[in-house]
């Protein structure tokens, strides 16, 4: 085998040896799980609660809306800390600076849009 394959050779191996363990867990739960099922483990679960009526209900949407929006800013704070390490650097100065500027001007936009729209008034 060349020297140029012996790398894929490793990861393909490792992958191998990942499902095949993956297969095996899945195979010894089932064998050395106890099935009984009874009335209460046959119906649905919900939030702890018990199913009643149809399965429709509205749900909601602006709960979402903020988590989505946190998420949004998260990540995007999570690329504040490696610009604070190239700005520092010889020569990075101006144009990391900028380049920081039009993406807090993208979510500074980002934000006001949502603002516009009203999804960050809660009533």
């Amino acid at each position: 085998m060349p020297e140029y394959f012996h790398g894929y050779a490793v990861v393909g191996l490792v992958a191998v040896v990942g499902a095949v363990f993956v297969a095996v867990a899945f195979t010894a739960g089932r064998l050395l799980r106890p099935v009984v099922p009874t009335p209460e483990k046959l119906m649905v679960y919900e939030c702890g609660v018990d199913p009643v009526g149809e399965g429709w209900a509205h749900t909601q949407v602006r709960y979402y809306i903020y988590a989505f929006l946190y998420v949004i800013f998260a990540v995007d704070a999570i690329f504040l800390f490696p610009w604070a390490t190239v700005f520092a650097g010889e020569g990075f100065g101006g144009t990391t600076l900028v380049e920081m500027f039009v993406f807090l001007g993208f979510l500074t936009v980002g934000l006001l849009y949502a603002w516009k729209k009203g999804v960050l008034t809660w009533t």
